[in-house]
């Protein structure tokens, strides 16, 4: 079943994400419907919380860069409970993103060129790798929503003053974008 995107300003994309048990329901319904609405949104990767469920689970798939990135061919990630360990003295790379969450929008983010992951597949058996490139942004970036931060959250004060009216738009639920989505609920005003 495709799901819903929850868009920027929507509460929760700033929520705590649980730490995913064995016990979580319908968990392998979760992860179809999971992957099925980014690949119909045409993403490389999306995260639990962008589905509205405040849960620690990520879905990558960057296959579709593997003719600019060649080291991408053929890979796809489930992470439950993932922990990042930045390469502190690995380079800071500066490269566009854009994300499902915040349609529209793309800008310059620093990343570290190196990471350490650490997680759970479906059967939660544990898993570490070292990883590097663009995998490790697109890995940063999806992990990044399960500590509540969007890539805009990490563009310079003034890229994000320059944006600011789109983004006060897309918390307003005045967006456009060619899939479902959920807009923060209005404020009634009192």
């Amino acid at each position: 079943m495709i799901l819903p995107i929850y868009i920027y300003g929507h509460p929760v994309l700033r929520t705590e994400n649980a730490t995913v048990t064995p016990d979580f329901p319908n968990l392998q319904e979760f992860i179809e419907n999971l992957k099925e609405t980014m690949y119909h949104t045409q993403g490389i990767g999306i995260a639990a919380p962008q589905v509205g469920v405040n849960a620690r689970i990520v879905y990558i798939d960057v296959d579709v860069l593997a003719e600019d990135f060649p080291e991408l061919k053929g890979v796809n990630m489930l992470l439950i409970n993932p922990e990042i360990t930045v390469d502190e003295t690995s380079p800071l790379i500066s490269r566009e993103e854009g994300c499902l969450s915040v349609p529209g929008i793309h800008e310059n983010v620093h990343r570290h060129e190196k990471i350490h992951l650490h997680w759970q597949d479906e059967q939660f058996q544990e898993h570490d790798q070292d990883i590097e490139g663009y995998l490790a942004r697109v890995v940063q970036h999806e992990c990044d929503h399960l500590d509540k931060t969007l890539f805009v959250d990490r563009i310079s004060p003034i890229r994000k003053q320059l944006i600011r009216a789109k983004l006060n738009n897309m918390m307003k639920g005045k967006v456009s974008c060619s899939y479902r989505c959920k807009v923060a609920p209005l404020k009634r005003k009192k």
